[in-house]
């Protein structure tokens, strides 16, 4: 509507002002910039219940608790993520190209089969958490056993919602891909922490997983349900053809990427979890939930962009595709300094919720994100590899940068204590953004970082820079 608004002016001459700015606004409310808003403004509300979560948990549970439901949940996520076996990363990957390219019958086997390998998958792992338990009954002993014990139960439901997450995501529907995982499933757990205590449980760790538990299955029926209703009135049915080589050709290296990765994230508080008392760990995880605000920045424009990507490059739309790249990088890059800026200013009275005593978490929280807003400078190099090929590299880099972080938080951590995890992590995030933007231009000579000619020497204009 707004291209035929804009040709109607042309011939009544050029375009007044307030035309041309309703005609962007159009524009960027129905591509990918409008769809990146959506998705961040969603994600700042489920980063707001689940901030108000933490704070209740902290509350109710006390330091020791709190910590130890943190170090579980992490855990929690690692193996949820890894059991999809790349397919939740895949399914962005690969529908939109098969889509494109008119294979549907193809688009209605990787739906299914992916869901069965990606229940299967979580299946497994708990199965295989429960051998282990049974063969080394002394796991289970200590203040982390009974949280871990319920916490193997909620590995397949968060597997089976990461992948119902992806092909969302891939479909373009970024707010039936977050809704559920982040807000209705945050919402829930509070809810069912609350009630649980209130009904006479006691507030300890292994309450609020089991509280996850529940949530969880919940949130990912009412998810499954509605994206499956939705598959049907835009996918006829049909035939399915399984192409299961070509797939975890690339996935399994995804789902490589994705288990680096997910330690990547979390390795800080694993490690802490090992060689720091239950209540510092508390103090750290509470920093991570508030810095959580800024990286929210990076993951709705990559909900947005990362589908597109792969589509530009199957259509053969290069110049499109560079242009949604820098856009990216850029609009990534503002939105996260200034959102950084603004939880750094407002960091006192929101640490000040979780009790007194987390306001000493003020200067880890001020490094995390002086590293979050580094990183952001480097744009979407990750999501270039994995959406048009090179997640070997991604793996590998992933891996180099786990090994790094691992390297300095054994270092750092005894000598520092939480400030050490802070700085290490900082230190490796934002060298792994540099290393895979380099990454990105190498493979595909696409420049991501916000401002290409400032960082890396060899970025030309010719290759996607501003």
């Amino acid at each position: 509507m707004a291209a035929d608004e804009l040709a109607a002016g042309s011939l009544r001459g050029a375009p007044s002002l307030p035309e041309r700015a309703r005609a962007r606004l159009l524009a960027a409310r129905s591509g990918a910039g409008g769809a990146a808003v959506g998705v961040f403004g969603l994600r700042i509300a489920a980063a707001g219940c689940a901030y108000l979560a933490q704070v209740l948990m902290a509350r109710m549970m006390g330091g020791a608790e709190y910590g130890i439901f943190a170090t579980v949940w992490v855990w929690i996520a690692i193996l949820g993520h890894t059991a999809t076996l790349g397919l939740a990363q895949g399914a962005c990957r690969f529908l939109p190209v098969e889509r494109a390219h008119g294979h549907l019958d193809a688009v209605r086997g990787f739906l299914l089969g992916g869901a069965l390998a990606s229940a299967a998958g979580g299946l497994g792992l708990a199965l295989a958490g429960l051998a282990l338990t049974e063969i080394r009954h002394d796991l289970l002993d200590g203040p982390y056993g009974g949280p871990v014990l319920v916490a193997v139960l909620v590995v397949p439901l968060f597997a089976f919602q990461d992948y119902l997450e992806g092909v969302a995501r891939s479909q373009g529907w970024p707010m039936l891909a977050i809704a559920p995982p982040y807000l209705m499933r945050q919402g829930l757990i509070m809810v069912g922490m609350v009630g649980a205590v209130l009904f006479g449980a006691p507030a300890h760790a292994w309450v609020a997983i089991a509280c996850t538990l529940v949530a969880t299955g919940i949130a990912a029926t009412i998810q499954g349900v509605l994206l499956l209703a939705r598959l049907r009135r835009h996918l006829p049915a049909g035939p399915r053809r399984y192409r299961w080589r070509i797939w975890f050709g690339a996935c399994l290296p995804i789902a490589a990427a994705e288990l680096a990765t997910s330690a990547f994230g979390f390795i800080d508080v694993v490690l802490l979890g090992f060689l720091a008392p239950p209540a510092a760990v508390g103090l750290y995880f509470a920093a991570t939930r508030i810095q959580q605000f800024v990286v929210f920045v990076a993951y709705a424009a990559s909900a947005a962009t990362a589908p597109r990507f792969a589509a530009a490059r199957a259509e053969g739309d290069e110049a499109g595709l560079a242009g949604l790249v820098r856009a990216q990088a850029r609009w990534t890059f503002l939105g996260t300094a200034l959102v950084g800026l603004g939880v750094l200013a407002a960091a006192p009275l929101l640490l000040g919720l979780f009790g007194s005593d987390f306001h000493d978490s003020l200067p880890v929280l001020a490094i995390l994100v002086a590293g979050g807003v580094t990183a952001s400078l480097f744009g979407p190099g990750e999501d270039i590899l994995t959406m048009l090929g090179g997640e070997r590299l991604c793996v590998a880099i992933t891996v180099a940068m786990l090994a790094l972080a691992v390297l300095l938080c054994l270092v750092l951590i005894p000598w520092l204590g939480v400030i050490g995890a802070a700085l290490a992590m900082a230190g490796a995030s934002a060298l792994r953004g540099l290393a895979m933007a380099a990454g990105a231009y190498a493979v595909h000579g696409i420049a991501t970082p916000a401002f290409p000619l400032s960082f890396l020497p060899g970025f030309t204009r010719g290759h996607g820079a501003a």
